[in-house]
């Protein structure tokens, strides 16, 4: 659990295009049908300011698949407006203490300590695996041979079994 957060939280991280909003797409889907309510966040990380329409896509497809609430930050405005200079992440998790959810699952912010998991869509990207820290899981869009994996790798065409990964790993945060 993070400082000033009582709920759990999992990243869903990796370079732009790697599939991170289908992902988190997908986790608030089974979140739901777990019975557990869900809010994301989503790190608006390519420059500027979350204010163009095309800008609030992943986060409504966020509270499509089901997130109770969906917010987006980049460029010191967070999207559940409050703006201020430059917002840290930890300034942003206890705002989402007072929603009514179950876990939070953010999209992003790949150098924060939470737990993640790391897409991987070409070779060099498995360059993140040795960057970031507490990796949980990796999903790789093709197979790839780590040395020693100290965590599950899935391909990305597994998708029940890095979905039962998913709820097994939560049910396990929840207690």
């Amino acid at each position: 659990m993070a400082l000033g957060v009582n709920k759990p939280i999992l990243q869903v991280t990796g370079y732009q295009n790697s599939g991170k909003t289908t992902l988190m797409a997908k986790l608030i889907a089974e979140a739901g049908r777990q019975g557990w309510t869900v809010a994301s966040l989503k790190h608006h990380g390519h420059g500027g300011t979350p204010d163009r329409p095309k800008d609030y896509k992943d986060s409504e497809r966020h509270r499509q698949a089901g997130a109770l609430a969906a917010g987006v930050e980049g460029g010191g405005v967070l999207q559940i407006t409050a703006a201020k200079t430059n917002w840290r992440l930890e300034e942003i998790l206890p705002l989402y203490n007072s929603f009514p959810v179950d876990l939070l699952l953010i999209e992003g912010y790949k150098r924060a300590g939470y737990p993640k998991v790391v897409l991987i869509k070409e070779p060099h990207e498995l360059e993140l695996l040795e960057q970031l820290v507490n990796v949980q899981a990796v999903i790789s869009w093709k197979p790839i041979a780590l040395q020693q994996p100290t965590c599950p790798v899935f391909l990305l065409s597994e998708e029940e079994r890095y979905i039962n990964w998913f709820v097994s790993y939560m049910r396990n945060s929840l207690v």
